[in-house]
């Protein structure tokens, strides 16, 4: 066997000879599926169902799926998967005619008459949008995703048929091109393997894994197949040696229990031999065993009496019972010292639990005897839902929702508690501004600070379990842009962004109308002046539903200044005729340092205020201010509709990026000596990186925060008054 993951493939087998084999492959007849529901359901659900696969079979006729056969075979098996986590009536009709829309003449209002309107809207809420053009496959995965989700929150049942039905399809997907299985399988796992465990169904997410690892890495997956085959019978020997013990003294301890050996599935050892770089042995020498009760009570009773018979391993005990995962998920988790020298991971819950483990929201529909495990992934699966649904308010485009709900799909989670004794729960890496945002938007929104166990600590700190965290807030806050460099949540991420981007607009909106005034004032009008009548034809003449749109696109340099306000003072012409006049005397723009996100001082010269400065308008920047004696500026000279006269305000507020340039002696304490000269002026260091240049000489590069060209005045002086620094220069 190769030693670790990398070497797999450079060893030869027939990766065809260990093609995955799916259950429930192989084609089955509606007769094998009414005596599947009629075990659970009443006679008159299975003849509606029998009802509706007719009904399929004549609008599916003479259609073929990719393998040849009859097209209905496909709803067929996804009706079957459904049956077997017992989904109710409606449910297995709706997976039955979930292409007919689609792939067929039958429309939505046949079915709403003909099957209900539960059936209808499960069947609308699956239907792609074939209508709609994309201009990739990202962006037609980002709008069918969107689509999904929005019709899950009407009815969770439309998610339980898309699992299905993605589920056969990975079942069959050897009539594809190898690129094509590719495709398909990393869009499974990226997406519908983490809404199955998200969810709690784990039946699906496993064998979603197993399938997707076996089309993505055919000859890893032989590789790693053929190795557990030939370990599988002398590792059988030893877990039955092991679960007799178990059962034996559970028995002397009177504790009824079931005892289940688990093997591990496929796609859990690769990722592990390819997260932590272990040997094939390392990960599968582990027996793995589930223990099923019929109380909590007896849970932790089983607990005690396994850590009596094998010590346990210290730090690895969960308690998911007392705390559950998000998507509703209980047991109790531990590993123990085994003997052979092997661990064992021992997995303990109720038949309650192991059911909602299994089946997850499924569970809903099979139980319904108002049992907490099943009732608790429901509400979870509910919240979760709630969740989505506001991310995809504040999502810009439907890419930008699907990237937010990938990070929320992908959570290894954190529980912390607030002031008062409430627990939360966050992803790994969370930090206060994601705890702060979990609670409220206008928490995370108005947060400035935060104590962690009672100390003050950085927002960007990542939170452990078991903190207790209180965020502070003030009424004039708002959300800081650095944020979204350190934040795990999406939905942090998603309103800090909507904030943001509504602020943008608001500044754009603001600084768009202050350069037209300016280049009215040219042509010696006023916006005020202009009647509503002039302003309704200029908007008409640009496409722009109103006033604030069209002075937002100015203020973020997507329309020039100087043509809109030609605009408004010359006859109605199209846009193209208007031309753009060479900049001649008027006032200059004021920059006051309170524009935000619409003005910005680039890196390449960091203006500050008392420096002679010029503006250029740049499409989807805003108004970008340069020091006169950039180099840059150079590339601005054949387009001078862009430059605008800009002078600083006699009030400035802010502080501002200035960066500095140090030759020093190499000697001991040397930034320690520049630092404290920086702060004696009032300065503050964002930023500093030292470079040894030889033995005795080093540079220091610094970037200090300061009012204005006096203070950084002050600044020099006091450096070049240092013994130790040669020379100071400003970039």
């Amino acid at each position: 066997m190769a030693s670790t993951i990398e070497d797999i493939d450079d060893v030869t087998v027939d990766a065809d000879s260990f093609r995955f084999q799916a259950p429930g492959a192989a084609q089955i007849q509606i007769d094998d599926l009414c005596e599947q529901v009629g075990t659970y359901l009443p006679a008159t659900a299975v003849a509606n169902l029998r009802r509706a696969f007719d009904f399929g079979a004549v609008a599916h006729e003479g259609q073929q799926r990719a393998s040849g056969e009859p097209y209905i075979q496909h709803p067929l098996q996804v009706a079957s998967i459904l049956a077997d986590m017992h989904m109710d009536q409606d449910t297995l009709i709706a997976a039955l005619l979930h292409d007919t829309v689609e792939d067929t003449s039958v429309t939505l209002d046949t079915i709403r008459t003909e099957f209900g309107g539960e059936v209808a809207a499960i069947v609308d809420g699956l239907s792609k949008l074939t209508q709609i053009e994309f201009e990739s496959q990202a962006e037609a995965q980002a709008q069918n995703f969107q689509k999904m989700v929005m019709a899950m929150a009407n009815d969770i049942r439309v998610i339980l048929v898309k699992l299905a039905d993605r589920l056969h399809n990975m079942r069959t997907l050897d009539v594809l091109s190898p690129a094509k299985r590719r495709r398909i399988a990393r869009e499974t796992l990226d997406i519908y393997a983490p809404i199955a465990l998200r969810l709690g169904i784990n039946r699906i997410r496993l064998e979603f894994e197993e399938l997707c690892f076996a089309a993505t890495h055919p000859f890893r997956y032989a590789v790693l197949t053929r190795e557990v085959e030939k370990i599988r019978g002398n590792r059988k020997e030893i877990v039955q040696k092991i679960g007799t013990r178990l059962k034996g003294r559970l028995r002397q301890e009177g504790l009824a229990a079931t005892v289940i050996g688990r093997e591990k599935h496929l796609y859990s050892i690769y990722q592990k031999m390819r997260e932590k770089h272990l040997r094939f042995s390392e990960v599968h020498d582990v027996y793995a065993f589930r223990i099923l009760v019929g109380s909590v009570d007896t849970c932790y009773r089983v607990l005690g009496a396994v850590h009596a018979m094998y010590k346990p391993v210290p730090g690895k005990f969960k308690d998911y019972i007392a705390l559950p995962k998000a998507n509703g998920y209980q047991s109790l988790h531990t590993v123990l010292f085994g003997p052979y020298g092997v661990p064992i991971e021992v997995q303990i819950r109720t038949h309650e639990m192991d059911q909602a483990a299994e089946a997850g929201i499924a569970a809903h529909w099979t139980y319904k005897t108002g049992d907490k495990a099943t009732a608790s992934a429901h509400k979870r699966a509910r919240e979760w839902l709630r969740g989505v649904m506001e991310l995809q308010q504040q999502a810009g485009n439907s890419q930008e929702f699907l990237e937010h709900v990938k990070v929320d799909l992908f959570p290894d989670t954190v529980y912390v508690f607030t002031p008062k004794g409430d627990i939360r729960e966050l992803p790994r890496g969370s930090t206060p501004v994601d705890l702060a945002y979990s609670v409220h938007t206008d928490v995370g929104n108005r947060c400035v600070a935060c104590r962690i166990n009672n100390r003050l600590a950085p927002l960007h700190t990542a939170l452990e379990t078991g903190q207790t965290v209180e965020i502070v807030t003030a009424p004039g806050a708002r959300p800081n842009p650095a944020w979204l460099a350190f934040i795990r949540t999406a939905k942090a991420r998603a309103n800090i962004r909507h904030y943001l981007k509504n602020l943008r607009m608001d500044e754009a909106s603001l600084l768009g109308r202050r350069m037209l005034n300016r280049e009215l004032e040219r042509l010696e009008t006023r916006l005020d002046d202009v009647p509503q009548e002039k302003i309704d034809q200029v908007l008409q003449l640009f496409k722009q539903p109103g006033l604030d749109n069209l002075l937002t696109d100015i203020g973020l340099g997507d329309r020039p200044a100087q043509l809109v306000a030609r605009a408004f003072v010359t006859t109605r012409q199209e846009p193209s005729e208007i031309a753009p006049r060479a900049t001649d005397h008027a006032t200059p723009l004021l920059i006051q340092g309170t524009e935000g996100m619409v003005v910005t001082f680039p890196k390449c010269c960091f203006p500050i205020p008392g420096d002679r400065i010029v503006g250029f308008v740049s499409a989807g920047r805003g108004l970008v201010i340069h020091r006169q004696a950039c180099s840059n500026i150079g590339e601005f000279r054949n387009a001078p509709e862009r430059w605008v006269d800009v002078r600083w305000a006699d009030k400035v507020s802010g502080e501002f990026t200035v960066e500095l340039h140090l030759d020093v002696l190499n000697q001991r304490g040397v930034l320690a000596t520049v630092a404290s000269a920086v702060a004696d002026e009032d300065a503050n260091i964002k930023e500093v990186e030292t470079i040894e240049r030889d033995d005795q000489h080093s540079h220091i590069r610094l970037q200090l925060s300061v009012p204005d060209r006096l203070r950084l005045a002050a600044v020099l002086r006091t450096l070049r008054a240092i013994r130790t620094v040669v020379k100071v220069s400003r970039k």
